[in-house]
């Protein structure tokens, strides 16, 4: 894609980049627990809704950013613990 494209193709902060050694742990646990599906379908949204106000593509006010910025961390901490909750229990 040229330079300069408005078009995008990556967005940061995707869960799985969050979490790279871990990919495998994420399938599994979308797979196997809806609480934990919910939690990574609202991340993947609110990380394109942040990409899109981050890119100019979507107005939005610095608190509606910020509470949104605060929200996708809240939702990795979970994923952070979900993951190292599968990790005890397998050792």
């Amino acid at each position: 894609m040229p330079q300069g494209s408005n078009n995008i193709t990556h967005v940061p902060h995707d869960i799985g980049a969050e979490f790279p050694d871990n990919a495998a742990t994420i399938h599994a646990l979308k797979l196997s627990d809806a609480h934990f599906r919910d939690i990574a379908d609202r991340y993947h949204d609110i990380n394109r809704e942040i990409h899109r106000i981050e890119t100019d593509g979507e107005a939005a006010s610095d608190a509606r950013l910020e509470d949104l910025k605060k929200q996708r961390l809240a939702m990795l901490d979970e994923t952070a613990l979900a993951i190292a909750q599968v990790k005890r229990a397998l050792t």
